[in-house]
């Protein structure tokens, strides 16, 4: 794996000898700014932690530590209708798991709730805050757009005496919800929406976790953040790019109020996984419904569902180490933080056989009641650790029943009638007969011949056979139930919701296959809840900690030993589909339309000359690209260069062949790749901005049709014809209410219980921003509007 040291162009892409935030905290020491570095992190108890999560725990708590500093846990608990105490406590069962040290330092913006109120009350006083009684609907039709300014609220002129006097009585408890907000003065017609006199506090009828009923006015989350940063002494706000319009808001609430110190703001790019969903929403939807069986489901992307899958913290480090901390949100390859995993794994993982599916194998000139205690060891010889177990071999073996054929196609290396395969540590075996189940014609036994291996380990005669195949021994195996976890969602951007469609629709049916019917080698007779073994030739597995019990253990497959997904999408170039469950039922035939038969990527590739051969495998397994795409590239030296320069500058290699081949390709027509009025340098900066949100896809094609008329810089392109995607939850909110408003009958449908209408919302208020929406936003606020 490529260390952080030898990638270039470092202090950018935020290897472990620096990044841009290490350099700005070197940068004040060095001046004085700071005497010492006090960072925090400071999650909402509305959810469980997730692997986004873990990034900011690294940096802020790494941080602090690699400068002699301190890092604070705090809850920033301010919502009281969605927060609560298990959030809290599996929040700091996570952190700690991962390495987090508060010491004494944790803390509740709660604890603070009395030193807000009089933050607020101070407002008032300055003039910089007023009551404000415009309903939700009407302070959001006032607000504006993102190209006109807002307008001011009637309420704005409220007198000092008259704003501190309904704030009272707010907190009092005399007014309902939605009565009143407590609403900062700034400016209506400020370009950033975030500064148009912000609502700071609101009347919240909700029992809080801790608080109980003491109050009924909550501060929101800009207010009581700043504010707390400011109470705490924190020197560095370390938060993620979603924040940074906020930051001009958070420098105001500090420069306006008389706080005991001025912590400062500074954005690194969040952690996005393909084929993954990070929302908070849209995880507790998963748990909701029933669709995971809870937050610590191995297949979700929580701190808890990672652990109980059996991935390390030292797992998580390395792959949080090796994709760094950027200024640019990325799409990262959910294949890279598999091959952490195995990286880490390969090293404590002893391996030991298991049989999964099993196909039982009587060795007929072995003798009856005879065992040989095979000395196996634990360890492979490239890795450096030591020890061994005996591995019992008796008359009556298992094997995998996918490991046998009974008319195999060319080039079958594992067990069919009449060939000879190894059995892993032990001798060889020759398939003579093979035995059915008379009423279903299922194999359900194989008589098969036994030869020792001879003194150099050989077949007898000089026989080479190429196939080796785990077992066990049926007399000695203990039985196990082993559940094969794979990622949840069968596409890479589940969250890209296109119309008509919901996320969950994306999920992967085969993301879970329990098996029940297993066999293990008995050298795990005794392992314990939560050990990791590799289950050779299978993957890296898990013993349970949940439902595992002492002689029944639960085996949790981590990850596979490699990334069968590569093959999946080399085989699959349109969509990278997945594994079919192994329970799933056979569809009816559907007359098919006849097609050509593509020749299988292998021997596709031996066509070519050697060096463009390497070249395709290298993009299939280094870069991930699928088998069609990679033979694409490998063939033309022009596409490939443009592949590469769009890399260099945003490291996406899927979406970068797709683009150059299936976008730009049929565009050059008879045109040469040296005659496009743009480079592969801007290509990937165009990528950029669809992977950080800035635009859509549909956006981007159009971007990149100026691109090849007039060539430019999409950064350009898009700030000029003001392409920006939309996600300002306010702007959005008037389009959503609008587009909900203007089609009540399918709203009555939709609440009726037809929600795949949802994707037709969708689609209206798209249309409505002319493509610009935000579409996760658009569905957040979809959700709410509808329910």
């Amino acid at each position: 794996m490529t260390t952080q040291s030898q990638r270039p162009n470092d202090a950018d892409s935020g290897g472990a000898a620096s990044n841009f935030i290490r350099n700005i905290i070197s940068e004040d020491l060095a001046a004085g700014r700071h005497e010492r570095v006090v960072t925090r992190f400071p999650p909402e108890p509305n959810g469980y932690l997730h692997i986004g999560h873990a990034k900011s725990i690294l940096l802020n708590f790494g941080l602090a530590a690699e400068f002699g500093g301190v890092c604070h846990m705090r809850f920033d608990d301010t919502n009281p209708a969605a927060e609560d105490l298990e959030y809290v406590e599996s929040i700091q069962r996570d952190v700690r798991w991962l390495g987090g040290d508060w010491g004494d330092k944790l803390f509740f913006a709660s604890d603070y709730f009395e030193r807000l109120y009089a933050f607020a009350v101070e407002l008032i006083k300055k003039g910089k805050a007023y009551v404000c009684s415009l309903s939700e609907a009407e302070t959001r039709e006032m607000r504006g757009t993102v190209t006109e300014p807002g307008r001011e609220s009637p309420y704005r002129s409220r007198s000092v005496e008259e704003s501190l006097d309904l704030f009272a009585r707010m907190r009092a408890g005399e007014f309902p919800e939605g009565a009143h907000v407590l609403r900062a003065k700034i400016d209506m017609a400020a370009p950033n929406m975030k500064l148009r006199d912000p609502p700071i506090y609101r009347i919240k009828r909700a029992r809080h976790y801790r608080t109980g009923d003491a109050w009924c006015i909550y501060p929101l989350y800009d207010f009581a953040h700043s504010l707390s940063d400011a109470i705490e002494g924190i020197t560095h706000s370390i938060c993620t790019l979603e924040f940074e319009n906020n930051r001009e808001l958070y420098d105001w609430i500090i420069d306006n109020l008389d706080v005991p110190s001025r912590p400062r703001q500074y954005e690194f790019a969040r952690l996005n996984l393909n084929y993954t969903v990070m929302s908070k929403r849209k995880l507790l939807g998963l748990v909701k419904g029933g669709h995971v069986s809870g937050w610590d489901d191995p297949r979700m992307p929580t701190i808890a569902g990672l652990r109980r899958r059996g991935v390390t913290p030292e797992a998580i480090r390395a792959f949080c180490e090796e994709i760094g901390v950027a200024k640019t949100n990325s799409m990262v390859d959910i294949a890279k933080f598999e091959s952490c995993i195995r990286d880490d794994l390969n090293l404590r993982a002893p391996r030991v056989m298991a049989v999964l599916r099993p196909l039982r194998v009587v060795l007929e000139n072995f003798p009856e009641g005879k065992v040989e205690e095979i000395d196996a060891p634990y360890w492979p010889e490239d890795v450096p650790r030591q020890g061994s177990r005996k591995v019992p071999l008796s008359r009556v073996v298992y094997i995998e029943r996918d490991d046998f054929l009974e008319d195999p196609p060319k080039k079958w290396f594992r067990l069919a009638p009449g060939q000879q395969v190894r059995l892993r540590h032990a001798g060889f075996i020759t398939c003579r007969e093979v035995v059915r189940d008379q009423s279903t014609g299922e194999v359900i036994e194989l008589r098969c011949t036994y030869d020792r291996p001879t003194e150099t380990g050989e077949a007898p005669g000089g026989r080479k056979p190429k196939g080796t195949l785990h077992w066990v021994s049926a007399a000695h195996a203990l039985p196990a139930e082993v559940r094969l976890y794979d990622r949840l969602f069968a596409v890479e951007r589940p969250d890209a919701v296109e119309e008509g469609k919901d996320f969950l629709e994306n999920m992967n049916p085969g993301s879970l296959v329990t098996l029940t019917g297993c066999r293990v080698e008995p050298s795990l007779a005794t392992i314990e809840k939560g050990s990791h073994v590799q289950f050779e030739r299978q993957g890296f597995f898990f013993v349970d900690p949940v439902d595992s019990a002492p002689g029944a253990p639960v085996f949790n497959r981590t990850v596979a030993l490699k990334d069968s997904w590569s093959k999946i999408a080399a085989e699959k170039p349109a969509q990278a589909a997945a594994p079919a469950p192994e329970s799933a039922a056979a569809r009816p035939e559907q007359p098919a339309k006849p097609k050509a038969e593509r020749a299988p990527f292998e021997e596709r590739i031996a066509r070519l000359e050697p060096a463009r051969a390497d070249r395709a495998r290298h993009l299939v397994e280094a870069r991930g690209i699928p088998g069609d795409d990679a033979l694409v590239l490998a063939e033309d030296d022009g596409l490939l260069r443009l592949f590469e320069e769009a890399v260099a500058v945003h490291d996406n290699p899927r979406s970068a062949a797709n683009w150059v081949i299936h976008s730009l390709s049929r565009e050059l027509k008879d045109k040469k790749t040296g005659d496009l009025p743009f480079s592969g340098a801007q290509l990937g900066e165009l990528l950029a901005l669809i992977d950080d949100g800035t635009i859509s896809g549909k956006i981007a094609k159009d971007v990149l049709a100026e691109m090849l008329q007039q060539g430019g810089s999409p950064k350009a392109i898009v700030e000029r014809r003001g392409l920006r995607q939309v996600a300002d939850e306010g702007a959005l909110e008037r389009i959503v209410d609008k587009v909900v408003a203007a089609h009540p009958a399918e709203v009555s449908r939709f609440r009726a219980g037809n929600t795949k209408l949802i994707g037709f919302f969708v689609g209206q208020v798209m249309k409505a921003s002319g493509g610009k929406a935000n579409p996760d936003l658009v569905n957040a606020l979809l959700a709410r509007k509808l329910a």
